[in-house]
């Protein structure tokens, strides 16, 4: 199977945050002098990065469990999943985790108090997240799940917000959690 390796992932993260700050740090110094200087700015700015950083790592920490306990069966490497994971906030949505990281440069964005990082970097930042999850974690997930994955596609969208389905993804799941497919899939 053709994945994309974690390695190549950790870059793409360190290009999005390093470059964004150092572009978003550029581009203020050009635009917005005043605020760039302003310790009001950066006090408000980091207090809610910084509770926006406390949702991306709860939102991560949920749905990684939510794998741990489901999508592993057997011996497996550490953030491996053999087994599709449809329940908890999967069951909503196909990529809760991803929703939760596509707000993180937004978060780092806050915290470093870039106005140009907040208003114009994280929004495109967001955007290629959401291109890859398409582009990559799509088409793995299909190769690595065959008919089920296209059978659970066709009846859950990637990203959804309503309240039920925001109230799942910030919810621990149960220690041993029923991981039975609520749904009739292909290999069913």
């Amino acid at each position: 199977m053709d994945v994309v390796s974690n390695p190549v992932r950790i870059a793409m993260w360190l290009v999005f945050l390093l470059g964004g700050s150092i572009l978003g740090i550029w581009l203020d110094l050009r635009l917005w002098p005043a605020w760039w200087g302003s310790l009001a700015w950066h006090l408000i700015s980091a207090l809610l990065g910084l509770g926006l950083f406390r949702l991306v790592v709860r939102i991560s920490r949920v749905t990684g469990r939510w794998l741990a306990r489901c999508g592993r069966a057997g011996d497996l490497p550490r953030m491996e999943t053999n087994r599709l994971v449809v329940v908890g906030p999967y069951a909503c949505m196909r990529h809760p985790m991803h929703l939760g990281l596509m707000l993180f440069p937004l978060a780092f964005a806050l915290v470093l108090g870039s106005p140009a990082f907040v208003l114009i970097l994280a929004p495109l930042e967001a955007l290629v997240i959401v291109g890859l999850v398409f582009a990559v974690e799509e088409r793995e997930a299909r190769i690595k799940f065959g008919g089920d994955y296209a059978a659970y596609a066709s009846r859950v969208p990637p990203f959804n917000l309503s309240p039920d389905c925001l109230r799942r993804l910030l919810t621990e799941p149960p220690a041993n959690p029923d991981c039975s497919n609520p749904f009739k899939l292909a290999s069913e």
